[in-house]
């Protein structure tokens, strides 16, 4: 085969390989293979123009990379930057209100939080009876490190 004739249907290569980098890019979410796919299309327009593979493949390759580099980490910014600052899971615990269920020590004991869960806790320098108001200090593995509520100011 000519590779005249091969240059000739190149575009359709292109094409291929865009709606690729943009199946891929739906999948990862990154921007990364969209800025492949832009850079691609670079390639395609050079195509179109007549360009030799050469200059279409040099010409994707320069787009991508400078997508990449230059576009890429401000939509990656804008994209997070409407994030939930909401604390989740363990961070969602600090600061939160209980009471002592099973006298709490330096060893061992129970607490029951505001959500309605009940923690394994401990308190260091304190020995707490049932029916104290706690605060949630700090979360080590599924144990839970409270104060008295009247001392929550000593929590770091």
């Amino acid at each position: 085969m000519n590779i005249d004739v091969l240059l000739q249907f190149a575009w359709i290569g292109w094409l291929i390989l865009i709606g690729l980098f943009l199946v891929i890019e739906m999948f990862t979410l990154e921007f990364t293979f969209l800025m492949l796919a832009l850079g691609s299309v670079v390639g395609l327009i050079v195509s179109f123009l007549g360009g030799p593979a050469w200059l279409q493949l040099v010409a994707a390759a320069v787009a991508a990379l400078l997508l990449i580099l230059l576009l890429r980490p401000p939509l990656l910014r804008r994209l997070r930057r409407g994030g939930d600052e909401t604390p989740s899971n363990v961070d969602a615990l600090i600061g939160m209100r209980g009471v002592v269920v099973q006298t709490v020590d330096a060893r061992s004991g129970q607490v029951k939080l505001a959500n309605g869960d009940i923690w394994t806790a401990r308190s260091h320098g304190f020995t707490l009876p049932p029916a104290t108001p706690v605060v949630v200090a700090t979360i080590r593995g599924a144990t839970a490190d409270v104060v008295p509520s009247d001392r929550e100011g000593l929590i770091a």
